[in-house]
């Protein structure tokens, strides 16, 4: 499960990412870090790995912490990933990067996306389009696109506005 603000501890990188794990692997620590991007920022820590965080991952930016659980959830291995708006808070570049691991994490997996922006759930298999409570519609992007429905106008709301 990765949330908008993912809960970090004052404690190593790695203790981080293999949370609860009490052999934790160092080399499959470092194989997910590689997956969620993460490696580009943990490669500038003065201690990489073994770099405490502090309290709530304080010392890395939205983004670094939204890679760090993406990290996590990949350690642990779930045959289904929930992604609960893991990139509403990030700048474009934090996105940019959040969006390139999420796409590697979800490969040969089932993933929930909960998402409002739609340049997150674009490429999904399935989008499932949620209004006042109830399904509005279903489909790929392109079916939705194509109906000219709720999905449709979103995406047209999303582009005047960015």
């Amino acid at each position: 499960f990765v949330t908008q603000d993912p809960l970090l501890f004052n404690d190593t990188v790695a203790a981080n990412i293999a949370l609860f794990d009490e052999g934790l692997d160092p080399e499959r620590v470092q194989t997910v870090a590689e997956i969620a991007h993460a490696m580009e920022f943990i490669d500038q820590l003065p201690e990489r790995f073994e770099t405490t965080i502090g309290d709530g991952g304080g010392r890395l930016s939205g983004g670094q912490r939204q890679r760090l659980a993406i990290a996590r959830a990949l350690y642990h291995d779930p045959p289904i990933l929930v992604l609960d708006e893991a990139t509403s808070a990030l700048d474009a570049e934090g996105e940019r990067l959040v969006q390139a691991a999420i796409e590697r994490v979800m490969e040969d997996r089932t993933a929930v996306v909960i998402a409002h922006r739609l340049s997150t759930v674009r490429r999904a298999d399935r989008i499932i389009v949620m209004e006042c409570g109830r399904i509005a519609e279903s489909g790929s992007h392109e079916e939705l696109m194509a109906a000219k429905g709720v999905y449709h106008g979103m995406v047209a709301l999303q582009q005047l506005e960015g």
